[in-house]
């Protein structure tokens, strides 16, 4: 069995929440979205260690957190992240053992992933190289210009919404990271810098109620899923 670590970038402020506490640590049903998040990681056998990345104000609020975690996942860390979400995945990287495999990198507003899809990303980065799981586009999409004016529509058959975990090879993700800080590369997602070095990516179709809580209206569909779940 492959061991991977999860690195999980917590810097994101709360702005389009229309809050002061960063969205990581706004309560879902009186517990941290991160803890809710870091949760259904430390469910996952595979999982042998977690990094949270998040900025010097929030350090000792994430060593409480992780606390509770203790004796579910073998090691955990948290880091000060960068200015700039890549940054602070590879500010990260400096905790990483030598015994992990895999690297996984999940938003730490997606509390909702499920251990099958997890699993799942596992088994195809330890074959390929790497995977992330996204969800097939269900808008039409446009692409415009400056002004806003339509310029095409794409076919949505082949566009996809990716979402996290991205799961990669340790030295697939560490080559790629390096590469891209040497020639001062900002990819959108992990996945776009293992791909400018020729690396395998895969996707695995996931789950619509993994969203990424970003705005208020996100809390209340949150809420929703955790009834259905029957979770407090």
């Amino acid at each position: 069995m492959s061991k991977l670590a999860v690195i999980i970038p917590a810097a994101g402020s709360g702005s389009r929440m229309g809050a002061r506490v960063p969205k990581p640590f706004l309560k879902l049903r009186g517990v941290s979205i991160l803890e809710h998040t870091i949760r259904a990681f430390a469910r996952v056998d595979e999982v042998d260690q977690i990094i949270v990345s998040t900025s010097s104000e929030w350090i000792i609020e994430v060593k409480t957190i992780l606390e509770n975690f203790k004796g579910e996942v073998k090691s955990l860390d948290v880091v000060v992240g960068g200015k700039e979400r890549q940054d602070s995945i590879y500010n990260a990287f400096s905790k990483i053992s030598v015994e992990i495999d895999l690297i996984a990198v999940h938003d730490a507003v997606r509390p909702f992933i499920c251990k099958e899809l997890i699993k799942e990303c596992c088994e195809t980065a330890s074959a390929v190289g790497g995977a992330i799981v996204a969800v097939p586009a269900k808008d039409t999409i446009k692409k415009v210009n400056i002004d806003l004016v339509i310029n095409s529509t794409p076919d949505r058959s082949d566009l996809w919404q990716a979402q996290t975990p991205q799961i990669f090879q340790k030295n697939l993700l560490i080559e790629a990271y390096d590469s891209a800080i040497q020639e001062k590369f900002m990819g959108t997602d992990d996945a776009s810098l293992v791909e400018r070095i020729g690396g395998v990516v895969k996707i695995i179709e996931g789950d619509r109620r993994n969203l990424k809580i970003t705005y208020p209206i996100d809390l209340k569909v949150a809420e929703l899923i955790l009834d259905e779940r029957g979770e407090e």
